[in-house]
């Protein structure tokens, strides 16, 4: 696919407004629950110390809310890190075999393309309902942005031939894939499409104080920086470069030694 695709235009609210439509059950059950305690204290009457601490519950669980909202306004309308040009810029400036991988709403194929017109793009999908049941990747799934077809693909099989690749991006994704046999068998099969001496660029949030800060205990649906680097070691990858974009997001380019 080597036709060069004009994107669509990000509207300044547009990122943090698909996190409240993906994970909107989520928001209103913390929303009501917090309610819901506060109106049991008033009715009850709890002892002091009791009240306090179901007050201050409550008030966590909606500044929580507030600010993982703030944040990711942040992230994903305020910052550059949507501004894809970087990738090139700073990761890989002129590769010849694109793949790029999803399991979602596919945002980053058009910047690709456009930034890559020269190169072959492959993208491909390997979303997986039993080892990603998250509601909200379904939810995203239903949205039809991206101009450019995915093919459907196996992460434990890419339809990919033995080194054809020398640029795959897993931008947002592998958090998905929780267990660790199973992240491991995709980077394996990352590993096998890209000739020698080819990158792997992840893009992830990270398990750190920054994001537990920001999110909470939201923070533990993402993965530690120690764990995506004993994934890549296991999986014949050596770190190339790390790149924070924002405090909040980390990219890692693993090369295939």
């Amino acid at each position: 696919m080597n036709s060069a695709v004009e994107r669509a235009s990000r509207g300044q609210f547009d990122g943090v407004l698909q996190i409240v439509r993906y994970n909107w059950s989520l928001y209103v059950a913390t929303i009501f629950v917090s309610a819901l305690v506060v109106a049991l204290v008033v009715v009850i009457h709890p002892t002091t110390a009791l009240a306090a601490l179901l007050i201050l519950g409550a008030i966590a669980a909606v500044f929580w809310l507030a600010l993982s909202l703030a944040v990711s306004h942040y992230v994903y309308d305020r910052s550059d890190l949507y501004r894809w040009e970087w990738i090139r810029e700073r990761v890989a400036p002129d590769p010849g075999h694109v793949v790029n991988i999803h399991a979602g709403l596919d945002e980053t194929s058009p910047a690709l393309q456009e930034m890559y017109p020269a190169a072959e793009v492959t993208i491909l999908d390997i979303y997986d309902p039993a080892e990603m049941p998250e509601p909200s990747i379904a939810r995203a799934r239903r949205e039809e942005r991206s101009m450019l077809a995915s093919v459907k693909a196996d992460f434990r099989q890419l339809p990919l031939q033995t080194a054809s690749a020398d640029f795959v991006t897993v931008i947002f994704v592998a958090h998905e894939l929780r267990r660790a046999a199973s992240k491991e068998a995709f980077f394996r099969e990352a590993s096998r499409v890209l000739q020698p001496g080819g990158g792997l660029l992840l893009v992830e949030h990270l398990r750190d104080a920054w994001n537990l800060a920001a999110f909470g205990p939201g923070a533990f649906h993402f993965f530690p920086r120690h764990e995506w680097l004993r994934v890549a070691s296991a999986t014949g990858f050596q770190l190339g470069e790390e790149i924070s974009r924002t405090v909040f997001v980390r990219a890692f380019v693993f090369v295939r030694s």
